[in-house]
């Protein structure tokens, strides 16, 4: 009913005037009361059908609050519905109505996931994938084939419907956008009193209002549907990114590492699914001028020309600038993809630099690669900068250009004809100022494009390489003849020589050798992996592997699978050297037929012989279950923490304090205004210093009038420069700092927060979040201040001209902040959603990545890939939501500024003559054209903003991550040789993993003699894993101490302590770099102290054999490395290192007995007189100790030398030994029995 407003001031000033009311107002009361009443229809209409739902609902117990069981039912309405969008009438879908009761929920409520509706099956990447892989099949896009241009095809046509109907509706939009310009000149006329026909003002009302209605109803729609598309472009590409990480040869995976291949979904395909927004962008500008020179041809004739080159001119630096931004943004998403390569490798193993005391190394080699990407991305900001002042000046830049021809050519310059060409030219404004983001967003896209088609374009595993063959089809499980495999297809060396091999069904096969010998690749060659030169592979049957690293999905627990006595039962035993078989057939036939096979069992009985074959029971043996049962409450990975309701101001002010304590924000804004300022006031000019008519005075000379514009001109261009350049600085000076103070406080974090945090989440934010404030929210926050600036502009001319505007303009605005506030609690939730779904996808993707081979193995393939889908559907809910959100309020906001233009234009026609002066009147009309596009601009750049900020907020988060203690306490700093005894005391130790959780060592007192060696068992959950990680303090004592060397190490620093011990854990792991920085990755060591260690751990010959010796590559996870060579690395460590205590964290269980036996050998000679702490996974591996420390839930049960123990019966180390050495006689008796039964 706010129209009815004006009717009371028209009547008014009539009244005041003296005049007689006419038809034509009794049309206009009509008309408004009934514009009133349909939009409260409209209103009372949409309200209903958002909160029937709600409103329905009984009154229990005289509580307006929704009952509990209202609630459970609106919480499983997501897992259960579809949204209403799927069965939305026309009505709803022309009035996105269908949302209205989501966003009541979450005005009500803090929205969950549940209260989120599934996809319409069209939008489910379940539907839309197919469609996109076969568009891609067709066109030969297939393994090696896939090229760019094919993918963008395939994307196209697969939602070539939604690309057609959106052109036609931003071609409609744009013929609406200028009616307006093109109707302005007669407007003028008209308010001169110089009129055609009769009503001819209410004729041009109806004209430009419906036109407006156009526009807005055709912008909301194509809006939409755009960022439909962009939501299943993204979806379709993350599946196939993602089904072809499954399927990747194992040369290809070592060209693109998980980090890279985790960034071709974090980045890549969101800004390629972004891109939707401007897809049209490119040739609708091309329209748009168009249309601006036709409507300035017929108003100002030839000085269009000049308007034409102007504009062409203008553009001309697009080119330089559009090739510098390519080149800088591949080179930022290069240096972006590198960074995140590390970044996921010290994630994955943060609990070996912690426990080595080097996170801080790697935390200054983080640095050196953001300083390398910083670097691009200053590079990036200045030349958008540059972009942008040249695109902001470009308008300005063509406005002098028309009126110096006009001036040139003699046209004479009239009010109306000024009037309708700064309309023009201040419509044809947006496109020319958004070009720069076009450009900036066609690159980028591109870039993405070209990194995604390059990744599928790599090289599959090969379908040849075995002939599976069906169940029962054959006697042989596996048949390999004259075959030859090689990991490297172009390395003359291969990996394996003349295999053939036969096993039956039914058959156990033992594979022996040395480290490196080949065992893991005859292994991988069997299920496919690696690529075979020649001959033949015949698998029958099916197949499963255990790998030799435990491949474990978050938030389930394996056990680990161990050696097992397993060579004297196979029925065929394979001896592998230098990747040939050189041995084969059972174990008493090959046992004397030559010397290898007996090296190796040589070495087996000797770690035998201490205890007569007695192996560790396997009670006492799998630590990693003992891991997650002592720190239960640790290892459970937890629900992601989010903020919820309002984005804190604090958020606001952090971010734009951050850069040099907000002291350019103020020049930025004063940059602003006085652009704008400088703006309205040239087009003042413009209106008043020329005539109103042909045969009225020139108020002021040409010359005059073109050099106060170009004066003007040259000032708010200047303006602008200031701006880009400020917003930059601060841009990139607050990405800077927040990048720095999250990875900080990431690194510094305890061990409990990684445990309890997928390292998906935390990736999530040093990758997406960190790009968004890189590139995307400096220029939002800007880009909101402008709106509001400009805003303010609009409505400062416009009540020039009537006051009375004002009437309107209050209730309307107050009535648009009251459909914001409703609309964002909704929208921010959902927007949280979005990041909240989005880790579970990047976590399951690193986990299938680093397991694709297991995942291959059980031929899983579909199962994940399906998975892959759910998850992607699950992420793409709320961004659905959020898209159709944000335009149920644009709806809203539009009708609203539909309302104030049509007052005030039935305002300007209803009073008399002479009141307003027509130009200044005309002026106002032209800037009321563009009030709904910036009333919107700024609704929507406030909620994008806030659903952006969001990402700030969730990096400001990891800012306030709990730090472990300080890494150097400089007044308790230990002497420079501690500990030089290498004395463990340990009194009355208690630990919790949590202040909420038991204890799990409960009051432990001992201690453990310098230079000797202790040997900890015990079974499973008894606290082994939990005193070696309070010896390091990766936890920290809950009561009681440990004392080295009558040092207190919780009065010292981490540093000061992880560096002074040394340990070699059980999961044996390499860094991708080199051998040396391996070895070495402190820097602190010769190379002729590093080629002693490799010597003393038997790899000094190893490594001499490669061409670049201490510089040979080490490829991520030490890929390139077999394990057992990858352990005797960590042995060189330690050896470099020479602390007096040294750790074995059950050193030895993922490695073979011979390499077990070098080990310890190795210890024995360079530590005998150092302090050796043993975790137990072997007998042998403590039977030699000076001392076995057995515990029990937590407490001592034992301490005491092992022959006394074994010589006390009653003991339980010496009953387990027993049991065990019954087991293994056992075993062997029915293995020989077995053997002797065999023809």
């Amino acid at each position: 009913m706010l129209i009815s407003c004006y009717c009371l001031v028209t009547d008014t000033v009539l009244y005041r005037n003296y005049l007689l009311l006419s038809i034509q107002y009794l049309v206009s009361d009509v008309v408004s009361v009934i514009t009133g009443l349909f939009f409260c229809y409209v209103g009372f209409f949409t309200r209903s059908e958002g909160e029937n739902t709600l409103l329905q609902e009984p009154l229990l117990n005289g509580n307006s609050n929704v009952s509990d069981d209202v609630g459970s039912r609106i919480k499983s309405r997501g897992a259960d519905n579809v949204t209403p969008y799927s069965t939305a009438g026309l009505f709803s879908l022309f009035t996105f109505s269908w949302m209205g009761s989501l966003i009541a929920v979450g005005y009500k409520k803090t929205l969950d996931l549940e209260d989120v509706p599934q996809l319409d099956r069209h939008d489910s990447v379940v539907e839309a994938f197919p469609i996109f892989r076969s568009k891609l099949e067709a066109d030969g896009g297939v393994g090696s084939g896939v090229t760019t241009l094919k993918l963008v095809k395939a994307l196209i046509l697969s939602t070539w419907k939604e690309i057609l109907l959106t052109g036609f509706l931003i071609l409609l939009h744009t013929m609406a956008t200028y009616v307006g310009p093109h109707l302005i000149g007669t407007f003028v006329q008209y308010l001169t009193r110089r009129r055609e026909f009769k009503n001819e003002g209410y004729v041009l009302v109806s004209a430009f209002l419906v036109a407006k209605f156009v526009e807005n109803f055709s912008e909301i729609h194509y809006f939409f549907w755009l960022q439909q598309v962009g939501i299943r472009i993204r979806a379709v590409l993350v599946v196939m990114v993602y089904n072809k990480g499954l399927t990747l040869s194992c040369q290809a995976k070592q060209e693109r590492t998980s980090g890279e291949i985790i960034n071709f979904m974090t980045v890549d395909a969101e800004r390629v699914g972004d891109f939707s927004w401007s897809m049209h962008d490119a040739w609708i500008v091309l329209l748009q001028v168009f249309l601006a020179l036709f409507i300035l041809y017929r108003n100002l004739g030839l000085a269009s020309i000049a308007t034409f080159l102007a504009i062409i001119i203008a553009m001309v630096p697009n080119f330089p600038l559009g090739r510098l931004q390519n080149r800088f943004q591949v080179k930022l998403m290069e240096s972006k993809d590198t960074r995140m390569k590390a970044t996921s490798e010290i994630l994955r193993n943060m609990r070996i630099l912690k426990l080595q005391g080097w996170e801080m190394k790697f935390l200054s080699k983080i640095a050196e690669l953001r300083m390398g990407e910083a670097g691009w991305l200053k590079k990036y900001l200045y030349t958008s900068a540059m972009t942008s002042f040249v695109f902001w000046g470009a308008p300005t830049f063509v406005s002098v250009a028309t009126f110096g021809a006009c001036m040139l050519l003699g046209i004479p310059l009239e009010s109306s004809k000024i009037l309708s060409a700064l309309a023009t030219l201040r419509i044809l404004q947006q496109p020319i100022q958004n070009l720069p983001d076009t450009i900036s967003t066609i690159i980028q896209t591109k870039v993405s494009l070209d990194r995604i088609a390059s990744f599928l374009s790599l090289d599959d595993l090969k379908a040849d390489v075995m002939e599976k063959q069906p169940t029962g089809s054959s006697d042989k499980a596996i048949d390999i003849a004259d075959a030859n495999f090689s990991w490297d297809v172009s390395s003359p060396n291969q990996t394996l020589r003349d295999i053939n091999l036969k096993v039956f069904h039914g058959m156990r096969v033992a594979v022996c050798g040395t480290v490196g010998s080949g065992k893991s690749s005859l292994l991988s060659c069997i299920l496919g992996e690696v690529p075979k030169i020649s001959g033949n592979l015949k698998l029958c049957g099916t197949k499963a592997y255990v790998a030799q690293s435990p491949w474990i999905q978050s938030g389930k627990i394996e056990d680990n699978i161990l050696f097992v006595e397993f060579l004297p039962a196979a029925d065929l035993i394979l001896v592998m050297k230098d990747g040939k078989i050189i041995q084969s057939g059972k174990y008493s036939g090959i046992l004397n037929s030559g010397t290898d096979f007996m090296e190796l069992m040589g070495a087996h009985k000797q770690a035998l012989s201490a205890l007569e074959s007695i192996d560790e029971h396997k009670d006492i043996q799998n630590d990693k279950a003992e891991e997650v049962a002592e720190a239960k409450g640790q290892l459970v990975q937890e629900e992601e923490e989010r903020e919820k309701g309002r984005v804190g101001f604090w958020v606001y002010w952090k971010f734009i304090t951050t850069a040099y304590g907000g002291a350019l924000v103020p020049f930025i804004l004063l940059a602003q205004i006085l652009f704008q300022a400088l703006q309205i006031g040239s087009n003042y000019w413009m209106a008043l210093a020329t005539p109103v008519s042909e045969d009225a005075k020139q108020p002021v000379g040409g010359f005059t009038l073109i050099t106060v514009y170009v004066a003007l001109a040259i000032g708010s261009s200047f303006c602008i420069l200031c701006r880009a350049t400020l917003l930059a600085t601060a841009g990139y000076k607050t990405a800077s700092v927040l990048f720095n103070k999250m990875h900080l406080c990431i690194f510094r974090a305890p061990m409990a927060f990684f445990e309890a945090t997928p390292s998906g989440r935390i990736l999530n934010r040093a990758s997406t979040d960190q790009s968004a404030v890189d590139l995307n929210i400096p220029s939002r926050v800007g880009s909101l201040a402008f709106s509001i600036i400009q805003l303010l502009g609009i409505i400062i001319v416009m009540s020039q001209v009537a006051w009375q505007v004002f009437l309107v303009f209050i209730p309307v605005i107050v009535s648009s902040i009251w459909y914001q506030q409703y609309y964002l609690p909704s929208a921010r939730e959902l927007s949280r959603l979005v990041g909240v779904c989005k880790a579970p996808v990047i976590q399951h993707f690193a986990e299938t990545i680093s397991g694709s081979t297991t995942i291959r193995s059980f031929d899983q393939e579909s199962r994940f890939r399906d998975t892959n889908m759910k998850l992607m559907d699950g992420y793409s809910r709320p961004n659905f939501q959020s898209a159709a959100a944000m335009q149920w309020l644009c709806f809203r906001l539009n009708m609203l500024s539909s309302i104030t233009f049509a007052f005030s234009l039935i305002f300007l026609i209803s009073i008399p003559k002479g009141v307003i002066d027509p130009a200044i009147a005309g002026l106002a009309v032209t800037y009321g054209l563009s009030l709904n596009t910036l009333q919107i601009y700024f609704i929507y750049n406030l909620c994008n903003l806030e659903n952006k900020i969001i990402s700030v907020e969730r990096i400001l988060q990891y800012t306030c991550t709990p730090s472990e203690p300080p890494l150097v306490i400089e007044e308790s700093r230990p002497y420079w040789c501690w500990p030089s005894y290498g004395e463990v005391y340990i009194r009355d130790l208690q630990v919790r993993y949590a202040s909420h959780l038991p204890l799990v060592l409960r009051g432990l007192t001992c201690s453990f003699p310098g230079g000797m060696k202790t040997g900890i068992v015990g079974r499973t959950g008894s606290g082994k894993s939990t005193l070696i990680q309070t010896l390091f303090r990766i936890v920290e004592p809950a009561a009681g101490q440990i004392m080295i060397d009558g040092i207190n190490i919780s009065s010292i620093g981490l540093h000061d302590l992880r560096s002074r011990l040394s340990i070699i854990p059980q999961d044996p792991t390499m860094f991708e770099g080199t051998v040396r920085s391996n070895l070495d990755p402190l820097e602190e060591y010769t190379d002729e102290q590093i080629w002693e260690a490799l010597d003393k751990c038997q790899l000094g010959d190893e490594v001499r054999k490669k061409e670049e010796k201490l510089d040979s590559k080490v490829t991520e996870n030490g890929d390139n490395w077999s394990m057992g060579q990858r352990q005797l690395v960590c042995l060189g460590r330690v050896l470099l290192k020479k602390s007096k205590v040294l750790v074995l964290d059950e050193a030895t269980a993922s490695v073979d007995t011979a390499t077990d036996n070098l080990i310890q050998q190795t210890l024995r000679l360079h530590f005998s007189d150092c302090t050796v702490i043993t975790v137990a996974h072997r007998i042998t591996s403590v039977i030699d100790s000076n001392m076995v420390l057995l515990l029990n839930h937590g407490l001592i049960e034992e301490y005491d030398s092992p022959w006394k123990l074994l010589g006390n019966k009653s003991s339980s180390f010496c009953s387990a030994c027993c049991r065990v050495h019954c087991e293994i006689e056992f075993q062997f008796r029915e293995l020989n029995l077995n053997m002797k039964a065999k023809p």
